[in-house]
This record gives C-alpha cells, structure tokens and sequence, in this order.
C-alpha cells in the first residue's frame, strides 16, 4: 500500500489527512498551505507548493518526516508510480536531446566527471530521478520521470550538479499457506525395546525401572524458491491456525520467516514412559517404545509488492513432530 499521511503542525501533530492517490489541489480538502510534517509508506511522493502539480517540488521517500522543506507552503501531492527497480536516465548537452549524451543508472556527483554545469534536456528510460542544483544534494531541483522527456530545461539550463535514482519502499510479502494442497505421512519409529522373561507358574516383577523418560521435538521450517526477488532481512509470518486446528499439531499460532536466516524453529519436551509393574507366568514380556513422526508440508503463495509492483512466487512449508511417544507390549507364552 502506497500512502501519505500530512500533518498540520509539526512532530506528526494537530490535523492530518490520509491519501493513497494523487491530490491535484489541496484547497478543494481544505488542507492548503498547512501541511507542517508527513510520513510515506511505499513508494515515493513529490509535494509542490502550487495546485496542479506546479511551482517548486520536493521529493519524499518512505519515512517520517518531523518538519518540511516548504512549511506551510504544499498545495498538491503526487504518487511516483514508476517501476524503481532498475533506473536509468540519459542526458544531453544541448536542448532537444542534441549534442553530447551521458546514460546513468545511480546516484551520480557530475562535479567527478566532465558533465558538470552541461544538461540542457534528458530522457528517462526507467524509474524516477531527482536532479540538484549543487553537490550533495542541494540547491533547487528537478524530478525527472520515465514517459516525462524534457526536451529544453529553462531556468535549471546549465545548472545540473547532482542526480540520484529515487528509491521504492520496504519490499512486502504477503503469505497464504495453500491448505488444500498439503502433503502429510507419518510413520511410527521404534526408540527403545525392553524385554523380561517369567519361567515361574506365578506373576513376577518387572526387574526394570518402571518408567523412562524420551525427548521429543518439533520442527518448522521454511523454504524459498530457487530464485526468490525477497531482500534478505525481509520478515513475514506464515498464520498456522489451520495446521493447528486441523492437525493437532504442536506448533504456534505463526511462524516468522526472514530472507538470510535459517528459517527453522526446533522445541523440546521431555515424555514420561510408564512400563508394566509385572509379568504373567510363563510369559516372555518385550515393550517397545514407539515414537509417531508426522510430516506435513504445505505450499505456500507469497505476493511480493514493492511500491506499485507486485509479484508472485512459491515456497513450502515443513513441520516434522516427534513428540508423540507410546508403549506397545508384546507377550508370548514360553
């Protein structure tokens, strides 16, 4: 969701108002020339200080921003909409594109180079620029757009010092765990075997201890496909309310992922065994401790949206329990 919130008074304080499109003339919402602090989520906006997107701009990324450049003086709002991912820009020494050229794809001090003080027009082949006055990002500025050319600058004519691509916002994922496409076995393990035997006519103690302890785990995992466009670092929960119920399965309500981790979670627990105090005569007693593995795997559907893009890939998830420990008792007659 790409979204701007203003502000009235600085520090995020007094009125406010919530857009996710763009606002041509702020006076119609009766929040003209007022806005002292904003904050954006998503992709970028450019404020100006006049109605219909003219007079001076600025450029807001995804943030918070406690006061503004032109306090009191921003009369439309306008959504970058453009696919940020891969920027490339091309200037021209003279107007109508003529003259020497310069593509560039990143943030770019011309004072390194031989184009300082030399771009008359450019044209924007992908993404969204702005274009300083002075180095370090200072002075007034331009904001170049792809599909907006600007065959001659005027005013900005000679002057261009500095120019950087503008960023989209945090990548989001959302998760949907595809339940009708599950997978799940289960197979059940023999972890201990403990055997006595009885040759009298009368019952006999069982001479071993009459209870062992077991550990048990469960383990939850996830996996990404193999070409996965999430940044690392990006986190998302996987909502496991229909493992739980449908399963029994012990597990928590969600599991986190982050891009670059392991993305597996292990518990523990201790089970108490209990085993028979005797044995009947002329009996051969074995008791297996039998531990129940369950598998389930489920595919999972992640929409990626980075500023006004998104995009669809798959991944699974794994939970493996083993804390489901029995006894089974065997006998036979010697």
């Amino acid at each position: 969701m790409n979204k701007i919130i203003i502000y009235e008074l600085r520090d995020f304080e007094g009125l406010s108002r919530e857009f996710t499109s763009d606002v041509p003339d702020l006076i119609q919402l009766s929040f003209d020339d007022c806005i002292s602090s904003l904050k954006v989520i998503g992709n970028p906006w450019v404020a100006y200080t006049g109605a219909n997107y003219t007079g001076e701009p600025t450029v807001y990324e995804e943030g918070e921003y406690d006061n503004v450049y032109y306090n009191n003086d921003i009369s439309s709002l306008e959504l970058v909409t453009e696919d940020l991912d891969n920027p490339q820009i091309t200037l021209y020494e003279e107007e109508n594109y003529q003259g020497q050229s310069l593509v560039l794809d990143c943030e770019t001090n011309l004072c390194y180079g031989n184009f300082n003080d030399k771009t008359s027009s450019h044209k924007v082949q992908r993404g969204a620029w702005v274009l300083y006055q002075y180095v370090q990002r200072g002075g007034y500025i331009l904001v170049a757009r792809a599909g907006r050319d600007v065959p001659k600058y005027e005013w900005f004519d000679k002057q261009l010092t500095h120019i950087r691509p503008l960023k989209a916002g945090k990548t989001t994922v959302e998760a949907e765990v595809e339940w009708e496409k599950k997978e799940e076995s289960s197979k059940n393990v023999i972890i201990d075997s403990i055997s006595g035997v009885n040759y009298g006519s009368e019952k006999q103690t069982f001479t071993t201890d009459l209870t062992r302890v077991f550990s048990g785990s469960v383990t939850e995992s996830f996996k990404f496909s193999n070409s996965t466009l999430i940044d690392f670092g990006t986190k998302f929960e996987l909502s496991l309310f229909g493992l739980k119920k449908e399963f029994t399965l012990n597990v928590s309500n969600t599991f986190t992922v982050e891009k670059g981790s392991s993305n597996t979670r292990s518990t523990s627990e201790t089970i108490r065994v209990s085993l028979p105090v005797t044995i009947p005569p002329r009996t051969k007693l074995t008791v297996n401790v039998v531990r129940k593995e369950m598998t389930v795997v489920v595919p999972v559907k992640l929409t990626i949206t980075s500023g006004s893009n998104s995009k669809i890939e798959h991944g699974k998830y794994r939970c493996e329990q083993g804390n489901c420990i029995t006894t089974e008792f065997n006998e036979e007659k010697i």
